[in-house]
């Protein structure tokens, strides 16, 4: 997950290619744009809008994409510590170009509306996470289902999704586990949730959310960072144990790539590991969301 250790490994990584930080802030989110991400192959055409969505806790922000035509499966996607950003809608239209109605969740509407971070930023920045620190402080495992409940309602309302389907989601870094608090409240609705490089899955805390486990019916995706693997190893085992004891399907796999890899503004992206990991978000959405 997003601690000092990632911020360590970051930078070393960045050094091993001979790249600053400050290089990286320049030059990271121009890069990765400009290269986007691999087409979707028979790519829908989308409509999108900034949408608020009303939750007992006030009016969450966020961005709502899907096909243009038909009725799709609902899919929430919750960003990572540093929140709505290019980066995360361009992910979130591309989700929608494979048949998808996508809500991209701002996880800090309750102590800030819209783009937290400026372009080029990261967690690794002392000011950055200062700035941010207090804002992730505000959450907790009651204020993740609150908002994935409220989400989940008013995506079940919206003329692009199908109701008759289940409903997906996906979560990165310290969002990774909203996936399982969310499986865990709304079993009969809930289809599958992926986790990537998501932090405290299984831990001592009376909350962890694999105790959750035996609540959900939800497929499952935990797509887990080498090096977060490197520091707590027994936590796929705890994962796998419990999953296989509630007969709940989950694919769990240490991939080959460090915490952030997914994200193409991240200093430690991989593009081969992220679009491995992305299709099998698409194939666990697939099955589970028929």
């Amino acid at each position: 997950m997003c601690d000092e250790y990632t911020v360590i490994e970051d930078e070393e990584y960045l050094a091993k290619r001979g790249i600053t930080r400050r290089d990286f802030g320049k030059i990271g989110v121009g890069v990765s744009l400009i290269a986007m991400l691999p087409p979707v192959a028979n790519a829908q055409d989308v409509s999108e809008r900034e949408v608020e969505i009303e939750t007992p806790d006030g009016m969450a922000d966020g961005y709502f994409v899907h096909p243009s035509a038909g009725r799709h499966p609902a899919i929430i996607m919750w960003p990572d510590v540093l929140s709505i950003r290019p980066t995360y809608r361009l992910m979130a239209k591309r989700l929608a170009q494979s048949g998808y109605s996508v809500f991209l969740a701002n996880p800090y509407y309750r102590t800030y509306k819209g783009r937290i971070a400026p372009e080029g930023a990261a967690y690794s920045d002392p000011e950055v996470r200062a700035q941010v620190t207090p804002h992730r402080n505000s959450l907790s495992a009651e204020t993740a289902v609150i908002d994935g409940i409220a989400y989940v309602s008013w995506l079940d309302q919206q003329d692009s999704v199908d109701t008759s389907r289940k409903v997906g989601s996906a979560g990165y870094c310290m969002t990774g586990s909203y996936t399982f608090r969310l499986a865990a409240a709304l079993p009969g609705r809930v289809g599958a949730g992926a986790s990537f490089h998501g932090g405290g899955l299984a831990s001592d805390n009376a909350n962890s959310p694999h105790f959750l486990i035996p609540q959900m019916q939800a497929g499952m995706l935990v797509a887990i960072a080498q090096n977060d693997d490197e520091r707590g190893p027994e936590a796929k085992e705890i994962l796998r144990e419990s999953f296989d004891a509630a007969g709940v399907s989950a694919e769990i796999e240490v991939y080959p790539a460090n915490h952030g890899w997914t994200h193409a503004d991240s200093s430690v992206y991989d593009e081969e590991q992220a679009e491995r990991a992305w299709a099998r978000m698409l194939e666990l959405f697939e099955t589970n969301l028929s």
